[in-house]
């Protein structure tokens, strides 16, 4: 090998090594693995910002190929049984336990939304369909995981509506009575923007009138729950942590409610919100609602109330938006607490939305709310989903074993 390869080579491996290397905290297990990995969102990342750049095509419909890639086919399997269908309009998938002859047993249900910032995602995708799989044949339950369809082709209220139609139409006796679902044991759960739908449809369900059955349980798993403030203790530690750095997460809110990217730059300098929304900031006080130890190094400081940028958000209707409770679940008064259902919250330390989590499990326990809280001291957001090769953690798997845990003994 000549000297000139020999230093090619070693250009190469040394790009290569510093392009994947972050500052990973040393708590997280398989911290190379988690670079590896964040190193292709990454990529993937700066193509999209190009391809917007260029004009070629939107920032999330690149980001998109991270859906597209993992998509399964949902077939059935000796144990499960996969229906693709239609409930009031909106795509399912129905998983359920394949029924040995004279098996009448009424079952568990849970409604499932999946994550990805309202954008990205799909119940189609391996990491659900696999937890979709566990959950009927270790939980012995009815599956729906809903298709909803996403920003930014649909923007706020949409998935919101499809989901809620869903689970409006499934609570219905005689539907639960088709799928031999027990009426007093169902249950909403979701990751990260899907735990947001499920909170937000727990709330909402109480309103109401002449419902006939009632939610037993609620699961939420590393959930978004208020656009507010951007600036939490989380959001400033985790700023750049995979896989959901603050940047990715503000686009996220920005992409649900418009593709108007001045909302994003509002948002990205915590400075979009109102006098509309100024009087609901106490909700999302994290020197009030968070824990003493997680407040850190830092001092709270309310959002700016900006009469330009806030101002301007007002104006386009958007504040209505991310003050509406659907959106942003944490804003509602305690009064809108007291009757939810018993709750399983899943947090992780390396998470921008860390905080938002501990914030609904306080106000939910003071509301008088049973609560479940598990904090992962060495989690990263989106963990539970790392559940298949190549891409496979191990603190996926203790995850998911706690949470059907909880499902098991509380559903």
């Amino acid at each position: 090998m000549s000297l000139r390869s020999i230093i090619l080579f070693i250009a190469v491996c040394s790009f290569t090594a510093y392009y994947i290397y972050e500052p990973i905290p040393d708590e997280i297990e398989e911290r190379w693995k988690l670079m590896l990995t964040n190193s292709f969102f990454r990529s993937l990342s700066h193509l999209a910002d190009l391809s917007e750049f260029l004009g070629l095509k939107d920032y999330m419909g690149v980001m998109y190929f991270i859906t597209l890639a993992e998509e399964v086919a949902p077939v059935s399997d000796k144990h499960v049984k996969v229906t693709e269908m239609k409930l009031d309009g909106v795509d399912v998938l129905l998983y359920e336990p394949k029924r040995q002859a004279g098996d009448h047993e009424l079952r568990r249900a849970i409604i499932y939304f999946h994550g990805g910032g309202w954008c990205l995602g799909s119940s189609r995708m391996s990491p659900y369909d696999l937890l979709a799989r566990t959950m009927v044949t270790e939980v012995d339950a009815v599956v729906l995981s809903v298709e909803y369809r996403l920003a930014p082709p649909h923007h706020f209220p949409v998935a919101y509506e499809d989901v809620y139609r869903v689970v409006k139409h499934f609570l219905q006796k005689g539907v639960l009575a088709q799928y031999s679902v027990d009426p007093e044991r169902v249950a909403v759960s979701g990751d990260s923007a899907g735990g947001n739908l499920a909170a937000a449809v727990s709330q909402q369900l109480q309103k109401e009138p002449g419902l006939q059955v009632r939610l037993k349980a609620q699961a939420l798993l590393y959930p978004v729950m208020q656009a507010l403030d951007l600036n939490t203790p989380s959001y400033q530690q985790n700023r750049d942590m995979p896989i959901l750095t603050r940047t990715l997460m503000v686009r996220f809110w920005s992409e649900y409610f418009t593709s108007d990217k001045a909302l994003f730059r509002a948002m990205m300098t915590n400075t979009h919100n109102s006098p509309e929304t100024s009087s609901l900031l106490k909700f999302v006080n994290w020197s009030t609602f968070l824990p003493e130890t997680y407040h850190r190094k830092y001092n709270y400081s309310a959002p700016a109330i900006d009469g330009v940028k806030g101002g301007t958000a007002l104006k386009n209707g958007l504040s209505r938006s991310f003050t509406d409770p659907r959106a942003s679940p944490l804003l509602v008064p305690d009064s809108a607490l007291r009757s939810l259902p018993k709750a399983y919250v899943l947090t992780c330390e390396y998470d921008v939305l860390r905080d938002d989590g501990l914030m609904y499990v306080t106000r939910l326990r003071a509301a008088g709310v049973e609560v479940t809280h598990e904090h992962y001291d060495t989690g990263f957001h989106g963990a539970l989903m790392f559940n298949t090769w190549p891409t496979e953690f191990l603190i996926a798997r203790r995850m998911t074993d706690n949470y059907i845990k909880w499902l098991k003994e509380y559903l």
